[in-house]
């Protein structure tokens, strides 16, 4: 079972993928566009044209994981737009927001680490 926690890193892919890929054609995307090794243990978000539907793919250390969300009516209405990269990261709980089709960027939670002083 795949388990999102505030420790994963999580990229999210800026442009639309072919959705008839699989874990290997998209596990090829992590490397070739993305520029990171999908067997490091990141989360990579990615979305088809139309904005409908979304596919995670993660490693867990014995095999891959891909999931995909289809929204039954409407689009996914947030997603990162080109800046300088081909990617953008999120928490944990900016994923949760985006995939119940919500906006990552007003979501708030507590920091991820903070130091602790006697």
């Amino acid at each position: 079972m795949i388990q999102v926690t505030p420790q994963m890193r999580i990229l999210v892919a800026v442009e639309p993928v072919d959705f008839r890929k699989g874990i290997d054609g998209l596990a090829r995307l992590c490397q070739d566009v993305l520029q990171q090794d999908p067997f490091r243990g990141w989360v990579f978000v990615f979305r088809n044209r139309r904005a409908t539907s979304v596919k995670v793919l993660a490693y867990d250390g014995q095999g891959f994981w891909l999931c995909q969300k289809r929204l039954s009516r409407g689009h996914f209405r947030w997603w990162p737009v080109s800046r300088a990269g081909a990617a953008r990261t999120l928490e944990a709980h900016q994923l949760q927001a985006l995939l119940s089709a919500g906006n990552p960027d007003g979501v708030q939670a507590a920091p991820t680490w903070r130091s602790v002083s006697p």
